[in-house]
């Protein structure tokens, strides 16, 4: 395990650039996590799918609050070797998964970012590489925000988003089979800005956080204007 000082100089490479530390391609790390297997992990088909944070992913520097619906970033964290060793959890990235997968369907979530400055809110595959973060892969979709701009993340290349300021709360919205992840304004129930993917088997709900706190809000009904 890497001591705590190159941890965490990993952790800001990741904050700094989003770039992930030079690793084998995905092809060649396939990560293959115990959660396929694991009961107390549900597997939704429905919608509005409901979950918490699931702390067996959290990296060390990462705190779970709220029930396991809050996240909140520490600067120095845990020693790493203080936290139970597991290959479910992030080792480099300062990321968090939701504890539900999601194989189909339409669900709505939204998030209260409002003490935060650096952070990345979207989905993930359940087996992505837990060496690399999410956004620099094409394994997961994110939006960002940083240095006081909105972005959309994939395969390591953001897109500007437009969005005035910064609100205290978004939405997220997936559509399994249709291929595309929203970000949504929750106060005028509208789209700002759509992702389109090809989603294959599971995906979780995934969060990086570089700063403050963020508090997750599932288990929505999705807003009557985005149907």
């Amino acid at each position: 395990m890497a001591s705590p000082a190159v941890a965490a100089a990993a952790v800001r490479f990741c904050r700094g650039s989003g770039r992930a530390l030079p690793l084998l391609s995905s092809r060649h790390k396939r990560f293959m996590s115990p959660l396929q297997r694991r009961a107390y992990v549900v597997t939704t088909t429905r919608n509005d799918a409901k979950f918490k944070l699931d702390e067996k992913t959290a990296h060390s520097s990462l705190d779970l609050f709220k029930r396991d619906t809050g996240v909140i970033y520490r600067v120095l964290g845990l020693d790493p070797s203080q936290v139970q060793n597991n290959p479910e959890r992030f080792r480099d990235w300062a990321v968090v998964f939701g504890d539900e997968k999601i194989r189909s369907g339409r669900h709505y979530w939204e998030v209260t970012v409002k003490k935060s400055h650096e952070f990345r809110i979207g989905v993930a595959e359940a087996l992505m590489s837990r060496d690399e973060c999410v956004g620099t892969n094409s394994s997961s979709w994110v939006y960002g925000y940083a240095q006081r701009k909105w972005f959309a993340m994939l395969n390591n290349k953001t897109v500007p988003v437009t969005l005035v300021g910064k609100p205290d709360r978004v939405g997220v919205l997936l559509d399994y089979e249709g291929g595309v992840l929203a970000l949504v304004d929750v106060e005028k129930g509208s789209i700002i800005h759509s992702i389109r993917a090809k989603f294959q088997g599971d995906i979780c709900p995934a969060f990086g956080l570089w700063d403050g706190e963020i508090v997750t809000h599932s288990g929505l009904e999705e807003p009557a204007g985005l149907k």
